[in-house]
């Protein structure tokens, strides 16, 4: 990495090797020996959050306001509605206003009274919403009933200074959050299920996982199949029809047998962090990167039982080996079914660059040789 001596390049690289190694280590364990719960890793099909958006403006800003002319237009309708009188829109010069645009999020099952949190965000040319207080704002659902009613005062969470051409800002102040500013005027109804059961969401689609679901509930609970590799549908026994919360209660807390993740590598190009997953394996390659040769080798052989041992059966095995040549005769050799964890391990006691080893891994992918999902965040 640029800007980097080369005892720091070191220091990384060989922490990309513990995370690797680590990484390895913790899904080497049996998948089988995991469980999980059903409600760590689905949901209910229709239970969901709502959100919410309103128009609204921001009152008391010191000169921060913005100048837009819909801006006054909306703050003399404000005056109209509580009696006031102008002469002629104009009257309304000052930058104390600003229009803004109020988001919320209504979880499940809110009732009617129930407080919520709010961001509030200029919509103009306002410099800063410090200070603000919001003005009575309906916050409406896509089908535009209104659902609450926000107001109070802002928080930004930080301070923006300006004098004189200089300027100093320790948080983004357009944009804030009024903590519990905001009511709920009516509920949003919420249905579980349907008339003869429920679907539940897996949180990723995962074939066996969904498969396992099903299986344990049906065990345990209460009749389920898996419809695909996410949903799985529960049908209601009887004498749960009319009380579905209860049901969903044994439900949820039905245990699962973990199953194992894809084979995946993670890059971070960013940071030069590396995480290796469980069972990554790597095919015969040669990669030439810079003064860096590395080869990929297999070897087949045979095992065989003993004379006259009983049951004994005859295996092909494949042992893999993997050298790495750098400049001036620099040799490493991996011993037998090597795996990229030998491979990182090799590469970092040569002094490599974290941004050599993610060339390197990349290349191995492009060719086929890396038996894993490459993903770079």
């Amino acid at each position: 990495m640029r800007g980097l001596n080369s005892t720091q390049s070191k220091l990384i690289a060989w922490g990309l090797l513990v995370v690797g190694i680590v990484g390895h280590a913790l899904l080497g364990f049996s998948a089988s020996a995991a469980t999980l719960r059903v409600k760590d890793i689905s949901r209910v099909k229709g239970v969901r959050n709502n959100q919410l958006v309103g128009y609204g403006l921001v009152v008391g800003l010191s000169k921060t306001g913005d100048k837009s002319r819909s801006t006054q237009t909306s703050t003399a309708n404000l005056i109209n509605n509580f009696n006031g009188r102008l002469n002629n829109d104009n009257d309304i010069r000052s930058t104390n206003t600003a229009a803004v645009i109020v988001t919320a999020i209504v979880p499940p099952f809110a009732k009617e009274g129930d407080p919520l949190d709010v961001m509030v965000s200029s919509m103009a040319d306002a410099a800063s919403l410090e200070g603000g207080v919001l003005v009575n704002t309906e916050l409406r659902a896509p089908n535009g009933e209104v659902v609450a009613l926000a107001q109070g005062p802002l928080s930004t969470g930080g301070t923006s200074v300006s004098a004189s051409g200089s300027s100093k800002r320790t948080a983004i102040t357009t944009s804030a959050r009024i903590p519990n500013g905001a009511i709920m005027e009516r509920e949003i109804h919420t249905d579980i299920g349907d008339e003869n059961g429920m679907d539940l969401v897996l949180n990723r689609t995962d074939f066996t996982l969904a498969s396992r679901v099903a299986e344990s509930i049906t065990k345990s609970v209460a009749p389920a199949r898996a419809i695909d590799g996410s949903t799985v549908r529960v049908l209601f026994p009887d004498q749960f029809i009319d009380n579905r919360v209860a049901f969903l209660s044994r439900v949820e807390n039905v245990t699962v047998n973990a199953t194992e993740e894809v084979a995946k590598v993670v890059i971070n190009e960013r940071t030069g962090t590396i995480v290796i997953g469980n069972n990554v394996k790597l095919l015969p390659a040669a990669v030439a990167h810079g003064g860096i040769t590395v080869s990929v080798s297999t070897e087949n052989s045979v095992s065989q039982p003993d004379s006259f041992s009983p049951g004994g059966q005859t295996v092909g095995i494949s042992n893999s080996k993997i050298s790495i040549d750098k400049a001036q005769g620099s040799l490493v050799k991996l011993g037998a079914n090597a795996t990229l964890q030998d491979l990182v391990a090799a590469l970092n006691a040569l002094g490599v660059t974290p941004s050599d080893l993610i060339s390197v891994l990349q290349a191995l992918k492009a060719s086929g040789s890396l038996e894993a999902t490459l993903e770079i965040i």
